[in-house]
């Protein structure tokens, strides 16, 4: 149990998406001698204190055997073709039910190649220094994922709808909200193009 308690960070990747505009599904495309599903996961779990949920929808088969790690919990998201809220909603429900202590969490996605542990340490750093409860990656005069909410959020989130993300709280609660700067965090994959951009 003492484990758990610990455990005050939640980390939900965001992994459902059937890669419509790729047209091959983006989280195994390899990257970095892995893939950016699995790179994603391994910064994740360098994060102290925290514990790992990935969302599937699309390709749930393959990418499942592609994890395949005992600390990572899949939650398959059967409506994923729904929208990302979906998928949200799922990894939060998952969240609340696996560990109610939980303080906080963290929404990520999968197709940011230059996220690290370390972004998503100074969002848990940089909410608790600036005492709020919303703390967003700051990339291209945007605010986007990774994102942080503190607890309080967690029923809102839920209340999310077809293709509404995270970024509808973070302009809500903008006095509640704390930007953090990320490098390169306006970099996703996309396309064939965006990958090839990528590796060459």
């Amino acid at each position: 149990m003492e484990n758990k308690q610990q455990q005050k960070n939640g980390i939900i990747i965001l992994a459902a998406g059937n890669s419509s505009r790729l047209g091959r599904p983006k989280q195994l495309l390899k990257h970095k001698e892995s893939t950016l599903l699995k790179n994603t996961i391994s910064e994740a779990l360098k994060t102290q204190n925290s514990f790992l949920i990935v969302v599937t929808g699309a390709n749930h088969d393959i990418i499942e055997k592609e994890i395949n790690l005992p600390d990572v919990k899949i939650s398959f998201n059967s409506e994923w073709e729904s929208g990302m809220a979906s998928s949200i909603v799922k990894g939060i429900t998952e969240l609340v039910l696996l560990n109610p202590d939980c303080k906080q969490c963290i929404l990520s996605v999968c197709d940011q190649p230059f996220v690290t542990s370390s972004v998503f340490e100074n969002l848990i750093n940089e909410s608790k220094k600036a005492g709020k409860g919303i703390a967003a990656s700051a990339y291209a005069e945007t605010l986007g994922t990774p994102a942080l909410f503190h607890q309080k959020y967690f029923h809102e989130l839920l209340e999310l709808k077809g293709k509404e993300g995270a970024k509808k709280l973070i302009k809500k609660y903008a006095e509640d909200m704390v930007s953090v700067s990320f490098e390169k965090g306006n970099i996703d994959i996309d396309t064939e193009e965006d990958y090839f951009k990528l590796i060459s």
